[in-house]
């Protein structure tokens, strides 16, 4: 059997564009228990193994049993090379740097799958009126270096995620507006998918296109200071952020639409938490609920933010159990 029994201790990583996320994970019972989460920046390492080599000394732990890693970008044949992050990473480099007796590797938005049915409440804001069902097929999306998107297919008691890379589909405008930035970005890069705007990059490129588009004209800003900015008020950071979370409403109900997420859709990735307030009060909603005919279907559907910061850890945690790789395989 495969898998982290009772007692066991195990590695989880969760290894994004930005930033590297450790943590020890340790089974008495059915739900893991994650210790010394840690989080490091990507840059500051050469490798995967070394960042991980790094953490297991700083924790003190030699050989952890087992080691589940989050990574964003396909893994093929138990090896991926990072999308937005120079690395490339497999499951016997990892096993041979941290000692573990087995590796593996999952897309970081399988992790945020595998723990969304996990979440309590304390680790969700609802977005809109309805309260997060507990039945039905689930969608996981969200913006930070990338844009992630995961589903989860709930039958009989059993929860089996649905690994995709959604990110890279087509942007569908919806406005005249929203075709001026498609225009612009193609331009730029040729096939615009959602990643090119709903991304940190991507903001950095919207909030120039789109003011160029209003006839204003802005400074270039990182994603942070904009989204900063717009919590603050600034006319012309605001104006780019609820622009992103319009497309972000629209593109969460596409993938809810497509996912058959009657169950909810939940907001992931590292931007949905720091802007929360403007998706809560700005168009998110209503433009995830615009969809013609389906507006009744779309209004059913709950949508949360995840608040927790180590949700794809939880996730890498649940795939140590026998169950959860059992979901996974």
């Amino acid at each position: 059997m495969n898998g982290l029994k009772d007692g066991g201790l195990g590695l989880v990583g969760d290894i994004g564009g930005t930033n590297a996320r450790f943590a020890l994970v340790e089974f008495d019972g059915p739900d893991p228990r994650l210790i010394e989460p840690t989080a490091y920046k990507g840059a500051d390492y050469a490798t995967a193994e070394e960042a991980i080599e790094d953490y297991l000394h700083k924790v003190g732990v030699k050989h952890p049993d087992q080691a589940v890693v989050a990574v964003a970008g396909p893994i093929e044949h138990g090896t991926v090379h990072m999308t937005n992050l120079d690395w490339r990473i497999s499951e016997d480099s990892l096993r041979r740097a941290g000692g573990f007796r087995k590796a593996t590797l999952i897309n970081d938005f399988t992790a945020q799958a595998l723990a969304a049915p996990r979440l309590s409440p304390k680790d969700l804001r609802q977005i809109g009126s309805l309260p997060t069902s507990g039945e039905g097929d689930l969608a996981i999306l969200g913006p930070g270096t990338g844009f992630g998107v995961a589903g989860m297919a709930r039958r009989h008691g059993v929860d089996t995620p649905l690994t995709t890379e959604g990110g890279h589909i087509a942007f569908a405008p919806t406005d005249e507006i929203e075709i001026e930035i498609l225009r612009a970005l193609t331009k730029q890069f040729g096939r615009v998918s959602i990643e090119r705007i709903l991304s940190g990059p991507g903001m950095e490129d919207l909030h120039t296109i789109l003011a160029a588009a209003e006839g204003r004209k802005v400074e270039s800003l990182p994603a942070k200071q904009i989204s900063e900015r717009a919590l603050d008020g600034c006319a012309d950071s605001l104006a780019t952020v609820n622009r992103f979370c319009a497309i972000l409403g629209s593109t969460a109900g596409d993938l809810a639409l497509a996912l058959g997420a009657r169950g909810g859709v939940f907001i992931a990735g590292g931007i949905g938490a720091k802007i929360v307030e403007l998706l809560e009060t700005g168009p998110f909603r209503a433009r995830f609920e615009a969809k013609g005919r389906f507006v009744d279907y779309m209004k059913a559907i709950p949508t949360h933010v995840v608040m927790h910061p180590y949700t794809a850890l939880i996730g890498a945690a649940v795939a140590l159990t026998p169950e959860g790789y059992a979901s996974i395989s």
